[in-house]
């Protein structure tokens, strides 16, 4: 299959909280790939917390078998920005959690489709 057309866009939609628990930022949709290319992770505490980001392939689970982010640290009050570029395919989910509440993380890339 040819991706002729690729929209930039913020493939979580808007920002996103995350907590302790696992949160899907998106999941790419049929037919498209997703193009991963900024990652912002903002810490609205007084206090660090650390965070980790999975690219999850269609059926599978997060695991260390696909983090991007392994519990990074992100100051108090502070912002953690990943650049890079990293492609899900139909099905693949960005998945996120954090130490804590109120942190907020926004994926910017492309849909190819």
């Amino acid at each position: 299959m040819a991706f002729d057309v690729i929209t930039p866009d913020r493939l979580g939609g808007e920002e996103v909280a995350v907590s302790p628990a696992l949160t899907t930022l998106r999941t790419t949709p049929v037919h498209a790939r997703d193009i991963v290319k900024t990652i912002d992770i903002a810490n609205t505490n007084a206090f660090d917390v650390t965070a980790s980001v999975y690219l999850v392939p269609d059926g599978d689970s997060a695991s260390n078998d696909n983090i991007l982010l392994p519990a990074v640290n992100i100051p108090a009050n502070g912002v953690l920005q990943w650049t890079g570029a990293q492609v899900t395919r139909e099905g693949g989910m960005i998945q996120a959690n954090a130490s804590s509440a109120d942190v907020c993380v926004t994926v910017s890339g492309g849909e190819a489709v």
